[in-house]
């Protein structure tokens, strides 16, 4: 995997598990069961118990961490190498010798690795996909593992047009340029997106500064709002795919949508969760 590090030190991927290590100094058992209920909501399941998962993309671990505690047998792989390790040190932390969770390194862009992991009941990339460079050979690969009457879950960023593209120019200048340059961005992208939503808080009597917002981020899958923006602002590579055309994809190789979650057509993620025609493999 040394096409990793050479694309980090030539300035062209951002370093999500440096990102993810400092998330997990804040990982606790509450983090843990915020990412046990998105899986739950989602997929529409109180348990895994007897379901293979795989992570495609396991970032800081937690959400295998969370199939794995919902009873999946879970398969975890990251293309990067610091992610990696941050999945291995949460399962050290919390469930050492657990055979039940496999934890490799891999690309999402390998066809030959995704093919030798097998058939799983239960594929999940969340917000991964459009971070490898290849957005739409990611998906065609993504498809593979997943066992016949199986679930592909996804989140991918939404196709904001002008502004997207506006975007991928900030997160390659913020993976080219020095710490200070990339903390400044940070930091200013941070308190745009905040001062964007003072106009509409006052006219509706709230605080003008969102500060709820931050504290409810446990909730949304047990991250981070410190750690989404750090991702968002620095998140390169970056491609962006519309609704339709994600339906469109699968549909042609088999699926159905059982579960749609959108950001509402601004900033952010769709999540997706398609189900695979049950016919024989």
């Amino acid at each position: 995997m040394t096409r990793w590090q050479d694309e980090v030190e030539e300035g062209k991927r951002f370093q999500f598990g440096q990102n993810w290590k400092r998330f997990l100094e804040d990982f606790d058992q509450e983090r843990l069961a915020q990412s046990r209920l998105a899986l739950q909501r989602s997929l529409r399941r109180e348990s895994l118990e007897g379901l293979s998962f795989l992570d495609i993309g396991s970032g800081s671990g937690i959400h295998s961490l969370a199939a794995r505690s919902l009873g999946a047998r879970v398969h975890s792989f990251d293309y990067d190498g610091d992610s990696v390790a941050c999945t291995r040190q949460l399962k050290e932390s919390v469930r050492m010798g657990d055979e039940g969770w496999t934890i490799e390194r891999g690309s999402a862009l390998d066809e030959s690795y995704v093919r030798s992991l097998g058939k799983f009941d239960i594929v999940y990339s969340w917000g991964v996909l459009h971070h490898t460079g290849d957005l739409w050979e990611a998906l065609r690969i993504a498809d593979l593992p997943v066992r016949r009457g199986g679930s592909l879950f996804l989140a991918l960023y939404n196709d904001q047009g002008g502004l997207s593209r506006m975007w991928t120019a900030i997160k390659r200048v913020y993976v080219e340029s020095s710490p200070p340059v990339r903390m400044a961005l940070t930091l200013g992208t941070g308190l745009g997106l905040t001062l964007r939503q003072v106009p509409g808080r006052v006219a509706r009597g709230m605080n003008p500064i969102p500060i709820e917002a931050w504290r409810a981020k446990r909730e949304d899958r047990g991250m981070s709002q410190w750690t989404d923006l750090v991702d968002w602002v620095g998140g390169y590579p970056f491609e962006v795919a519309r609704p339709e055309e994600v339906f469109e994809f699968y549909r042609e190789r088999g699926y159905e949508l059982e579960f749609l979650k959108t950001c509402g057509g601004g900033r952010g993620c769709n999540e997706y969760v398609l189900r695979k025609d049950g016919g024989s493999e």
